[in-house]
Parts: structure tokens; C-alpha cells; sequence
């Protein structure tokens, strides 16, 4: 995309954020592997910002076997002690045994409908249209966000809280949260939810 097209703010300045922001940040994702994958990214993510970790990606699909789940779940204390090794992820012990154990949990979701139909009946289906005006208006977390936040918890997920959960709805285009003047907000908008919502916070 065209350097003169406005985007959010947010991703300015370097190319890989804007990279992201053009082409994944907010575009709906139904793949269960890929949810899986951007939940672990955004359990790791907590304290940080999402651009340390998006550096990282690759670092952590070649020291998470590929972001296998079935492959994760296995793990022992030494694959813990071999990642904790790793200088090219976030060296965390419990974000490391959060990714293991929320990789249990998901499996254990995937044998129902799974995670992804799960996930998406949240919203009916389909992404829930913002649109707000500036960054200001972007809450960090929705009374949505903290109702699948405390379901993933009872179902064992950990790094799993209100704020992580919204940012990982806005990533997976689970809403729309592109600000209305961006380039993209447009391009996400063409399956508004009933109920589509101007300058409000999404519930």
C-alpha cells in the first residue's frame, strides 16, 4: 500500500508495523491453527508492546515446533528449560508454561466444534463494527473481552485476561477497530453485525 494512505496511528514509523497493519491487523480469521498461534503470541505479548513480539514471530514458530499445538501440549521440563534458553523469545517462565497448558486447553476445546466456532459464535459470526474517530476512543478491554476472558480461564487458559482477549478480537477481526479515516477500515466493513456501532464500546 501507498506511504501517503492514512492508517492508524498506532503502526506508524516502522515498516514491519505497517506491513502488519495493512495486511493481518483486523482482517477475520477463522483458522483454528492460527488462532491458536496469535493467542500464544498475545499471551506473550502481556507487559510488553505488540511490536516486540511481532519482531519475534519467527523466533517463536521455530522454538514452539512450528506453533503445533499437539506438539506444544507434550512438553516437559526440559523443552521449559530449552526455551528459557532461547534468546530470541520473551524468556518468561510463565508465559513459556502458559503457552504449554493454554496448548492442552485448546485441544481439549478442539474435540467439541471447535476453538474457532467457539470463538466466532461470541460475535454471531461476524466481525462487530467500530468506528471511532481517534486512539482515545479504543477502549483496551470490552465487557465482550472479559466475558470470553473469564470462559477461557474456567476452561484453563492463563495470559488470558480482558485486555490481552481484546487485543487478540481486534488482531483476528473479531471487531473492527480500524479508526474510520483508515484505509482499512473500509475494506473490514463489508460484513457489519447487526447492531453496528458508532463511537461506542462494543459489549
Amino acid at each position: 500500500m501507498s506511504a501517503d494512505l492514512i492508517r492508524c496511528p498506532w503502526c506508524l514509523g516502522d515498516e514491519t508495523y505497517i506491513a502488519y497493519h495493512d495486511e493481518e491487523w483486523g482482517v477475520p480469521v477463522t483458522d483454528d491453527r492460527k488462532l491458536f498461534e496469535a493467542l500464544i503470541l498475545d499471551g506473550a505479548q502481556a507487559g510488553l508492546s505488540w511490536i516486540t513480539i511481532l519482531k519475534r514471530r519467527e523466533a517463536y514458530r521455530e522454538a514452539f515446533d512450528g506453533m503445533n499445538p499437539e506438539k506444544i501440549a507434550r512438553y516437559g521440563e526440559r523443552d521449559i528449560v530449552r526455551l528459557m534458553g532461547n534468546a530470541g523469545i520473551i524468556r518468561n517462565k510463565r508465559k513459556i508454561q502458559s503457552a504449554v497448558a493454554n496448548a492442552r486447553s485448546w485441544l481439549a476445546m478442539m474435540e467439541g466444534p471447535g476453538f474457532s466456532r467457539w470463538l466466532w459464535d461470541w460475535v454471531d459470526g461476524a466481525p462487530i463494527v467500530n468506528r471511532w474517530k481517534t486512539m482515545q476512543e479504543v477502549p483496551a478491554s470490552t465487557e465482550l473481552s472479559a466475558r470470553i476472558s473469564k470462559e477461557l480461564k474456567r476452561r484453563g487458559f492463563s495470559f488470558a485476561g480482558p485486555t490481552i482477549i481484546y487485543a487478540f478480537m481486534q488482531a483476528m477481526g473479531l471487531v473492527n477497530d480500524h479508526l474510520v479515516d483508515c484505509c482499512r477500515h473500509p475494506m473490514r466493513s463489508d460484513t457489519p453485525k447487526a447492531g453496528d456501532r458508532s463511537g461506542s464500546q462494543s459489549v
